[in-house]
């Protein structure tokens, strides 16, 4: 994928968020298209696959929690980015939209310079997995744990667990640096792909939280992703074995 000439599809039943939208990324070299419900944008999807999905929540019919779930339900969309962007900005509804496999949550009002900067980390973060996943290990062992490189899953206490590609990133990340811990900050450049203090440490926060709810065997008292009061995060196995 050349990230100058990505393709982006933009899903809001506003019309004139849609153009403003629309009008500010291909101003950045990308190639843009437009739907505006969530029938249209799984088809859209479906038979031009996007690059990247930026996707409104609240849509009559089917809003776009329903669509992102969708989108991860396809065989065909199912490691496809997708990026909220909503005015629902409560945190409760950030976890939702994390839960049903958003990459990224950015709230509306929203700058138009930060919304450029997160599509091009995420596009960035989606060609760097491509290219490294020729290169990482099989599967990567840690704390009782067994991450598989290929197809996306963890198989902990809870069984075989399907990760999303952020969910995938991160773990990567933080298993294959057991012992190191990553603050909020830190794991946003290096995972999220972001400059120094862009982005906001809640999405990682918010992530690591949905990441235990999916894979600890306790979510409310992780044993596996611990915190770091004050620091960060960190896995902390009883050994590492790449394969």
């Amino acid at each position: 994928m050349d990230l100058k000439n990505a393709r982006i599809l933009i899903v809001d039943d506003d019309q004139i968020v849609a153009r403003t939208l629309e009008r500010s990324l291909r101003a950045g070299g990308f190639q843009v298209s437009v739907s505006h419900n969530g029938v249209e944008a799984l088809q859209a999807a479906r038979s031009n696959r996007p690059d990247l999905v930026v996707l409104d929540v609240m849509m009559p019919g089917m809003d776009g929690y329903e669509v992102c779930r969708q989108i991860r339900n396809d065989q065909l969309l199912e490691d496809l980015p997708v990026l909220f962007l909503s005015a629902k900005g409560k945190e409760e509804e950030r976890i939702t939209g994390f839960r049903v496999g958003a990459d990224d949550y950015l709230s509306k009002p929203f700058n138009l310079d930060e919304l450029y900067l997160r599509v091009r980390a995420i596009l960035r973060r989606a060609m760097r997995q491509k290219e490294e996943t020729k290169e990482r290990p099989t599967t990567l062992q840690a704390g009782g744990y067994t991450l598989h490189v290929r197809s996306f899953q963890v198989i902990g206490p809870r069984g075989k667990i399907n990760l999303t590609s952020v969910q995938f990133d991160l773990l990567y990340h933080l298993m294959s640096h057991a012992g190191e811990v990553f603050s909020p900050n830190r794991l946003l450049q290096e995972v999220w792909g972001y400059p120094h203090d862009a982005g906001s440490p809640d999405l990682v926060r918010v992530h690591v939280k949905n990441l235990r709810t999916k894979i600890e065997e306790d979510p409310s008292n992780p044993t596996f992703i611990q915190t770091v009061k004050g620091h960060g995060y960190v896995v902390m196995p009883s050994e590492l074995v790449e394969v």
